[in-house]
């Protein structure tokens, strides 16, 4: 009689456990699910509603935007979406933005295949972080692997100074994958806003460049630059007016 007492308070007490870990299991699950959504919904955002506003006044559309009117419609598949820069010198690790300054993936464009990536001006300025480009270096491997088209939509301000080097390392390998698929599969680029430096060398090792009036620039080095380092103050048409005269 003892031994079955003793046995229904020890199965009385494993299902207590069982019932508290189950609770606890769910409550985790909902509280995954709903960081995740969250997540998202801040993905989508970018650099914020105030940055995502200033681009419209500027004339210009957000990079997922951009990525909507290119694609067949329910055809974009997004890569990575969760990344984040890792970078933590001045104090980068307190603005990390899920994404990170660009979107990439792949759709279909009149029913064909497509390996695209979208600079997102609103996010750090759609510069380049070491994130950054290994996401573009991914669809374009893919792209390369399948025999597909690579097609950038570029808004970047170049380099990500914070990450010094280490940017630099990441157009190096952008600049690498573009000399391999010279030839082999077709590398479109269009420029939809200011592009500086490393910004504007992967662009121009591509087969087709578009840009669009008023809008689009491209500069081996921007005018910040070229003030702080020779107190010369030039601005975007410079160029243009200087070899008009």
């Amino acid at each position: 009689m003892l031994y079955i007492v003793r046995s229904s308070y020890k199965f009385e007490f494993f299902l207590r456990n069982v019932s508290i870990r189950s609770i606890s299991g769910v409550a985790n699950t909902l509280d995954v699910r709903q960081k995740i959504k969250d997540t998202r919904e801040k993905i989508l955002l970018g650099g914020g509603e105030k940055r995502l506003e200033a681009q419209h006044k500027r004339g210009k559309l957000t990079a997922r935007e951009r990525i909507e009117l290119l694609a067949d419609a329910g055809t974009f598949i997004e890569y990575d979406a969760f990344m984040e820069h890792d970078c933590y010198e001045f104090n980068m690790q307190k603005q990390k933005i899920p994404c990170d300054s660009v979107v990439t993936g792949r759709c279909q464009v009149n029913g064909r295949p497509v390996y695209l990536f979208s600079q997102d001006f609103t996010v750090f300025g759609g510069s380049l972080s070491l994130v950054h480009a290994r996401k573009i270096c991914k669809v374009m491997d893919q792209a390369m692997l399948v025999g597909a088209p690579v097609v950038g939509l570029n808004d970047s301000g170049g380099a990500r100074i914070q990450e010094g080097v280490a940017s630099l390392a990441g157009y190096a390998d952008i600049f690498q994958r573009n000399v391999n698929a010279s030839g082999v599969i077709p590398q479109i680029s269009l420029i939809l806003g200011p592009c500086a430096g490393g910004a504007v060398y992967s662009p121009a090792l591509t087969d087709f460049i578009f840009m669009v009036h008023d809008t689009s620039y491209l500069f081996i080095t921007g005018p910040d630059v070229v003030k702080s380092v020779t107190n010369e103050d030039v601005t975007q048409a410079s160029t243009f007016i200087d070899n008009k005269q």
